[in-house]
């Protein structure tokens, strides 16, 4: 046990997030997603939500401040408005004193940045389009 870690933040999850450098990104997919034809690097997080990884991620990593749009969400269809979702994204990443600032990418872009990221973590969420790819920023000590 460690203290400030949320218990969605396992242990694998913990490495690859350590094992990512400046720029790197990481997939938060959703139950749909189909992440193991699009990255060999798969952190499963079974039975957990997206905003509660989010969360525990951005206690422990920054978001890239050198980039335009360090996020990216998978742009939804006609079917769905905009998802209720990203409002939570938005109020998480907030909250954990970043900037919410956003890329949005069709459904076959949004694959294509997928297969070149570090790693997908696969999650239990029901959420329609709630897919989203953070950027690793850099820890400066002052």
């Amino acid at each position: 046990m460690l203290k400030y870690i949320k218990s969605c933040i396992s242990p694998e999850l913990l490495k690859v997030l350590m094992e990512m450098g400046h720029s790197d990104e990481i997939v938060l997919a959703d139950g749909n997603f189909p992440a193991a034809s699009h990255n060999d690097k798969i952190v499963r997080l079974d039975g957990n939500d997206i905003p509660s990884i989010l969360e525990g991620i951005l206690f422990l990593m920054p978001l890239d401040t050198y980039v335009e749009n360090p996020i990216c969400l998978m742009m939804h269809g006609e079917e769905v408005e905009r998802p209720q979702i990203w409002k939570e994204y938005e109020e998480l990443v907030t909250k954990s004193e970043n900037v919410f600032k956003a890329e949005y990418l069709s459904r076959e872009s949004f694959y294509e940045r997928a297969k070149t990221a570090y790693a997908i973590v696969t999650t239990s969420e029901k959420a329609l389009y709630a897919n989203i790819i953070l950027k690793k920023g850099v820890i400066v000590e002052g």
